[in-house]
């Protein structure tokens, strides 16, 4: 037999948020955990409700579980990086003796202040003591505090010294930041002549884009990593195509700010292998955090082999410039090179923003003379462009060149061969 549901009792005037009452059709009342509702409350109210409701359903459900990156961040890291050379190892001692140092001065004067204040206070009948001067105590403050600075400064030096010499470099690389990529050019050593450009995944740029972060190298996973053989001294030179840069790799224990029109210098000994990531730590525009450092260590036998591999691609890869290429190859191609490295500032629709110029519409792109666009290309522009003829080559600058003559409401039915862009480089 069917039992009758008592009625409700009415919804009290104080809300209370283990309770929650929603009503039936006939306006009765529905116990379920929760803040009360009452069908008299104003819509507002309700609606205000149910989308905080929903906002911390949609937070739970985006959360993702995060591991520690071996050679990357860790969770709840609160130390130093795992130093995997020996001058990141100098600098962590360097920063606990500092910190271990402070710590005993900071116990020291807070202890005696505290106790003073709390030994000597009025009312246990303590008086002030009246002196004007002590040489003794003059002197020994004067003399202790100096010999902590110098027992400091000694070994910091020695550490910073050895940071600086980039003497004697079995590898040297060439790293130009620009807005928002990694330049790399193996200058000198094995690997001479191997130059790529390192940017963002476009697997991490779509997870940010659609709000959807995963896997413990977000943001930090790229198309082209950086590559040296492990226990060899590598010097990295900076520098910038367009606004300030910073290299940093904090297992490395190195950080150096790459300047437009300026050269610097650091270097490492990586004494493991394995995958290190750092990023560029200098604010640098819009994207800054889309600029991540990937650098994989090798053994000697693995990094020649990569080596081998990569001339035998550079050199698959390498056009005849005065080959005649189709309209629709160009732009095929151009389409790839646009998105690896126009996109980011441009835009995916070509209207750009700010003070990036469109290219949809633009007056340089839709000119009947080529030589204007290839000259934006390879000399760059007003210092928002860096120029790119040191990275991409005259196939690609055509191909991208014509890709944008013939694309969204550009239709100029233009077409510029690599032989035209060659010629602009003499």
């Amino acid at each position: 037999m069917a039992r009758n549901r008592p009625e409700a009792s009415p919804v009290p005037a104080t809300p209370c948020i283990d309770d929650h009452v929603q009503p039936t059709k006939s306006n009765e009342m529905i116990h379920v955990p929760g803040n009360r509702v009452s069908p008299t409350e104003p819509l507002a109210l309700r609606v205000r409700k149910g989308l905080t409701a929903a906002t911390l359903l949609g937070a739970a459900s985006g959360a993702w579980a995060v591991s520690d990156l071996p050679g990357g961040p860790a969770v709840r890291q609160l130390d130093l990086h795992p130093a995997v050379t020996r001058i990141a190892s100098a600098q962590q001692d360097l920063h606990h003796m500092m910190m271990y140092i402070c710590i005993v001065i900071f116990v020291a004067v807070f202890g005696v202040m505290f106790y003073s204040i709390f030994a000597h206070r009025k009312s246990k009948g303590a008086k002030a003591a009246d002196f004007h001067e002590s040489t003794t105590v003059e002197i020994v403050w004067t003399i202790v505090p100096f010999l902590i600075v110098i027992g400091m400064a000694l070994p910091a030096t020695k550490v910073v010294v050895a940071q600086k010499d980039t003497t004697n470099a079995d590898l040297t690389i060439k790293a130009t930041g620009m807005q928002w990529k990694w330049g790399y050019e193996y200058i000198k050593g094995d690997g001479e002549g191997i130059q790529f450009v390192s940017t963002l995944d476009a697997s991490q740029r779509a997870l940010s884009d659609a709000g959807t972060p995963q896997g413990d190298n977000y943001l930090l996973k790229v198309d082209n990593a950086l590559v040296v053989p492990v226990d060899k001294k590598i010097r990295i030179i900076t520098t910038a195509n367009d606004v300030i840069h910073s290299f940093m790799v904090p297992a490395f224990g190195i950080k150096q700010d790459a300047i437009p029109g300026f050269v610097r210098d650091t270097w490492f000994r990586a004494e493991k292998i394995g995958d290190y990531y750092g990023q560029c730590v200098e604010l640098c525009g819009k994207e800054h955090a889309y600029m991540p450092i990937h650098v994989k260590v090798l053994s000697a036998e693995d990094y020649a082999k990569w080596v081998d591999d990569k001339h035998k691609q550079m050199q698959a890869l390498a056009d005849d410039p005065n080959k005649v290429w189709t309209q629709d190859e160009l732009i095929a191609r151009g389409e790839k090179v646009y998105t690896a490295n126009c996109a980011a500032c441009h835009q995916p629709n070509g209207k750009g923003g700010g003070a990036i110029k469109a290219l949809d519409g633009s007056a340089k792109v839709l000119s009947d003379d080529a030589k204007v666009q290839i000259d934006v290309l390879l000399n760059g522009q007003n210092n928002t462009m860096p120029p790119w003829k040191q990275i991409l080559s005259d196939t690609e600058i055509a191909a991208v060149i014509t890709y944008t003559k013939n694309h969204w409401s550009n239709k100029t039915g233009q077409t510029v061969q690599p032989a035209e862009v060659l010629a602009a480089r003499k």
